[in-house]
């Protein structure tokens, strides 16, 4: 048997080879739009690609269905309920796929979108009982799908119960990959491990060990998380007819549309070009945070600090849906600047009362302890606010450790509002020297 695990850092995608070595064939479940790595590994194996299958019509990440389909002939498989509109070859609960002396068996496990399936994985040399699941976006390792991206969330976790509960019907010792890791936005409290155990999820997984489905359901959509804007554009584009292979990146000498700076966030502040986006490659999370923060559909221009970095970052672009790249700035003039702030510098200006903070972290992190007098709003939503926030006085923007605070300046710079951000240390280092912060306390919270 063959099986390989992918996994997108960045998104905190995963995605899977599985095939039969013997009879040269395999199959890619839930592709990443980069299929390179599949095609190599298969060219090292030996083996062909026969098939895509997707666990269900992906919202966070381009799928290379298109392009495995278009590129090498292979056969795309999924729920009908997904109802795409390109050529697929429908698979329904209990249905198998045979490769070899492996058979790949679908279970229709509705909940984060309706026709979304797993896929348990029989090796018929070793046992005639699956030896692993692909539970896609529905089981995690410590947590489970959220249920409020296709459908209703109360819905999607009526759905998402049931579904769970058939899963762990499944033997204790059989092998959970599922198709996200800690990173993604697709479940709140997932692991960072790569797979787990149906016994391990089941005697661990807090949202399996609730008693009723009352009580899963209020703890599921308790925990949906934020709903990128960029995610109804996925779903179009991944239901869509086929997309095909990029068109290399071109290098430019002037700027069209957006122009999104990947440098490091000192570097960007150093000089960039005027109304520049600052979203470092460096940062966690890069493709998200570009979700977030630029408009869909609109011309990115990338300037990067070399070339390799700028096609680093227009993969990560494409994967979330930006397909739309003018190319590689070559060496564009940067006379724009952002003036970072130390925390002694900031404590003497508050007390001047000389600018004010905006703390760009989530209402979670604000709640722990902020810094009194100070406004929120999420790095995520400041595209919105610029003008409300543009009082004559400098803006400084703070989060915990200087990441999304220099998003946050930068995407205030471009709107035309005097800011600063504090790149080293955030709110941990204005705790650390003795300051005062306020702690939120909601009602329900414990």
């Amino acid at each position: 048997m063959l099986f390989r695990q992918f996994v997108d850092d960045d998104l905190g995608c995963a995605s899977y080879l599985v095939g039969d070595e013997e009879a040269g064939i395999a199959v890619v479940v839930d592709p990443a739009y980069a299929i390179d790595q599949y095609v190599a590994e298969a060219d090292r194996r030996r083996v062909r690609l026969t098939r895509v299958l997707e666990t269900h019509t992906h919202a966070d990440h381009v799928s290379g269905h298109g392009r495995l389909s278009l590129e090498h002939e292979a056969a795309v498989s999924l729920h009908p309920l997904a109802e795409p509109e390109f050529p697929f070859d429908p698979i329904e609960d209990g249905e198998t796929i045979e490769l070899g002396d492996v058979t790949i068996s679908a279970l229709h496990t509705p909940g984060h979108r309706p026709e979304h399936c797993c896929f348990a994985v029989t090796d018929r040399t070793r046992a005639d009982e699956p030896w692993l699941v692909l539970t896609g976006d529905s089981l995690f390792v410590g947590d489970a799908a959220r249920p409020d991206l296709a459908v209703p969330a109360l819905e999607g976790a009526q759905d998402l119960y049931r579904s769970l509960r058939r899963l762990l019907e499944l033997p204790d010792g059989v092998e959970v990959y599922p198709g996200h890791v800690a990173g993604s936005l697709c479940g709140a409290g997932m692991s960072s491990k790569a797979s787990t155990t149906v016994g391990f999820e089941r005697r661990f997984n807090h949202l399996l060990t609730l008693g009723s489905e009352d009580e899963f359901v209020c703890a599921s959509v308790g925990t949906a998380g934020v709903r990128p804007p960029n995610v109804e554009r996925i779903v179009a584009i991944n239901r869509g007819p086929f997309v095909g292979a990029p068109p290399a990146l071109e290098r430019i000498t002037n700027p069209a549309g957006t122009v999104l700076d990947v440098r490091p966030a000192d570097e960007s502040a150093r000089g960039h070009l005027p109304g520049a986006i600052n979203i470092p490659l460096e940062s966690s999370g890069f493709g998200t945070k570009a979700g977030f923060v630029l408009a869909c559909g609109e011309p990115i221009s990338i300037h990067a600090s070399t070339p390799a970095e700028a096609e680093i970052a227009a993969v990560r672009l494409r994967a979330v849906g930006f397909l739309e790249l003018e190319g590689a700035l070559d060496h564009p003039a940067t006379p724009a600047h952002l003036d970072p702030i130390e925390i002694d510098e900031l404590e003497r200006l508050l007390e001047e009362n000389a600018v004010q903070v905006v703390d760009v972290r989530e209402t979670d992190e604000r709640d722990a302890g902020y810094i009194p007098g100070s406004r929120h709003v999420p790095y995520r939503l400041l595209g919105a606010w610029s003008s409300d926030l543009a009082n004559g006085r400098p803006i400084v923007t703070i989060c915990e450790s200087g990441s999304r605070a220099g998003i946050a300046a930068s995407i205030l710079a471009a709107a035309g509002v005097d800011a600063r951000p504090v790149l080293t240390g955030g709110i941990d280092a204005w705790q650390a020297r003795g300051n005062t912060t306020i702690k939120f306390r909601r009602c329900g919270s414990s």
